[in-house]
């Protein structure tokens, strides 16, 4: 069955081909049901094939399947199939995985959406985009699976397109993206003339003939497409505004897959980097500030998807400058424990909306542990596990990637040391103003004529400040989502805690997420040369460092709602960079088109094309005055021709 690895990407193909014409017909929830089978079927698949590749001695544990030859022209031959390795397995594992439990939630979340079939059609085409661009076995192919998720994201973030936030946020991240695409694309042209293929085994083999300055502008170019993929320093801005869409589609695209795909590029190129340091050294700088950035941002947000849109923007800067130090296997650890706790996080968060009638400002909550336990429980799983609270996976993924940053740079451990204690606090902020302290909504309970009436908040509490209340809002009544939903909060949250152990760095029995990617990773893999010491040091560090953020948020956010000293206008506002770049270049280059249009477009290129018409135009009316429709007239011009004929005749025979 390990060949069986093509119906991977086909299940999901399947149903998108199924739910297209069909999924209206089909209907609620029917048609969910069909979208998660096809994908649950592509996991299972996956965990076969998985199986079969570990049953086989580490050497052998990759090959290329050839499904068609592709296209050709001249020398360049790109034939479509799949790299099957332990890195491109373990994607496809985890992609699958999530996607499934995210597909299950979704079937209660969009259960009242008028587009049901439709968001579902999308969600199947953008698994099987994923997929395509975790197993492809040459660029051509990623890049198909990398244009796939692009198209269906934008899909999907717009998908309420009738609001106009979410069609400007679907169109916002469909630039960044191009741009990041731009990199890619001349990547692919440079790294064809210089080792002439674009089958990733054959580049890597290759690379010797390849001279230095080629490798770095082959790496950066690369890095370019990963950073707008997955929202690195200075295409970031996109990620915070697909908050627009559903909110399942966060979980999917900030969790396991999209944002996840440029990660995936840099360690699948991983022989390129080595040999190029000087661009690794760029992108573990931008990976770390990336990552300080998104952090101190989410600090001071209140919208509760968008304090987790911008973890995970920092937490993708994590990956990145594990990346960039050469942790390859830290930086795919770290992947697998955030796909769990993000998704958690945003199923959680979703719930919660769900819960209170679409309100998304974490300032206007408050209160819901006692009426959403299960909610409360799962989403505090995921605070700790992303905090890295020790023994939640978290603390072990990312005391990997500090490790690895400290044996490389001082400075870059202490940027990531701080950035660390930061999410710790800003997630405790949100859990505490979520789900703690005092009610801020009207609760509704039911009166003696069995009519919903409103009540205070828990305990007593008054409910809400009349200030504080939505004109019109109805009362709310907030409790745990049915089993649809439920179901994959408490499978997430059991693999957030137990999601670690598949790489203790404290004994070389218990690496096995490293053992397993060293065929692919392990010649390049930066290895700093720990003594056990030095690593329960670290981690007793980090430990340290995730109690004080959840100390400071706990203190700090138990019984206030607001903090002015702590929440400054530049972090609400995201350091005015997403404002800066409209100032600068949106409206600047809005202005510029307009004159251009005024300008160019009207009076010279329109002048010219009217000039030429206006030029034949007038030649014919000039002419057009020799067509009299006399023939005494032609017969005088026929009279006139023959008279020069021959005394131009004439003059010729006496010369």
């Amino acid at each position: 069955m390990i060949h069986a690895v093509f119906l991977i990407p086909l299940f999901p193909l399947v149903g998108f081909a199924v739910l297209a014409p069909l999924g209206r017909r089909l209907g609620n929830p029917l048609a969910g049901w069909i979208a998660t089978a096809a994908v649950a079927a592509s996991f299972v698949v996956t965990c076969i094939v998985f199986a079969g590749l570990f049953e086989l001695a580490p050497a052998h544990r990759s090959f290329t399947q050839t499904w068609w030859n592709w296209f050709s022209a001249d020398r360049l031959h790109v034939t479509a199939g799949a790299l099957v390795d332990p890195l491109s397995m373990t994607m496809a594992a985890f992609v699958t995985g999530v996607s499934t439990l995210i597909h299950l939630y979704s079937i209660g979340y969009m259960e009242h959406d008028p587009q049901f079939s439709k968001f579902f059609v999308y969600l199947n085409l953008f698994v099987a985009s994923m997929l395509l661009l975790v197993l492809g076995s040459n660029l051509v192919m990623t890049f198909l699976g990398w244009e796939g998720v692009g198209v269906c994201s934008y899909f999907l973030i717009a998908f309420w397109f009738d609001r106009p936030s979410a069609a400007s946020a679907g169109k916002k991240a469909m630039i960044f993206n191009r741009i990041g695409d731009a990199g890619f694309l001349l990547a692919m042209f440079l790294t064809f003339e210089r080792t002439g293929s674009l089958q990733y085994l054959t580049i890597f083999h290759r690379l010797g003939h390849v001279g230095s300055d080629s490798l770095i502008a082959i790496a950066l170019l690369l890095f370019l497409g990963a950073a707008g993929k997955s929202a690195q320093l200075p295409l970031y801005p996109w990620l915070a505004d697909a908050m627009e869409g559903p909110t399942p589609i966060s979980a999917l695209i900030h969790a396991a897959t999209m944002v996840t795909a440029g990660v995936y590029l840099m360690v699948r190129i991983n022989p390129i980097l080595h040999a190029a340091p000087a661009a690794a050294h760029v992108v573990a700088i931008v990976g770390a500030l990336t990552a300080f950035l998104g952090a101190t941002i989410a600090c001071a947000q209140s919208d509760i998807k968008k304090i987790l849109a911008y973890s995970t923007i920092s937490q993708l800067g994590y990956m990145f400058l594990a990346v960039g130090v050469g942790a390859y296997v830290a930086a795919i650890f770290l992947m697998l424990t955030h796909a769990f706790y993000k998704a958690l996080l945003f199923l959680g968060a979703g719930s919660v909306i769900h819960a209170m009638n679409d309100e998304q400002n974490t300032k206007a909550m408050g209160g819901l542990r006692k009426l959403m336990p299960i909610t409360a429980v799962t989403f505090l799983i995921a605070w700790f596990s992303i905090g890295g609270i020790p023994p939640f996976s978290g603390f072990w993924s990312k005391g990997e990637v500090l490790l690895n940053a400290y044996g490389y740079s001082a400075w870059l451990y202490g940027l990531g040391a701080l950035t660390a204690l930061l999410t710790a606090y800003y997630l405790g902020r949100c859990y505490m103003l979520t789900f703690s302290g005092q009610a801020r909504w009207v609760e509704a309970r039911p009166s003696g004529d069995g009519h919903q009436v409103a009540a205070a908040g828990p305990a007593g509490e008054p409910a809400s400040s009349p200030a504080e209340q939505k004109a019109g809002q109805p009362a709310l009544h907030p409790h745990d989502p049915g089993w649809v939903m439920t179901l994959p909060l408490v499978v997430l949250a059991v693999a957030s805690v137990f999601g670690g152990f598949i790489d203790l760095p404290f004994h070389p029995n218990f690496i096995f997420l490293e053992r397993w990617l060293d065929p692919v990773v392990g010649h390049s893999l930066f290895n700093g040369h720990f003594s056990v010491a030095t690593e329960w040091t670290f981690a007793l560090v980090d430990a340290a460092i995730a109690l004080l953020g959840v100390a400071i948020a706990v203190t700090l956010w138990r019984s206030a709602v607001n903090r002015p000293e702590v929440e400054p206008t530049f972090l609400q506002r995201a350091w005015y960079i997403d404002w800066g770049y409209d100032r600068l270049l949106a409206r600047s280059s809005t202005m510029l088109a307009v004159a251009i249009s005024a300008v160019v477009e009207s009076k010279i290129i329109d002048g010219a094309v009217n000039g030429v018409g206006s030029l034949f135009r007038n030649s014919g009316g000039v002419l057009r005055r020799a067509q009299t429709g006399y023939v005494r007239n032609y017969a005088l011009g026929i009279m006139a021709g023959v008279v020069v004929l021959l005394a131009y005749l004439a003059s010729r025979a006496f010369t």
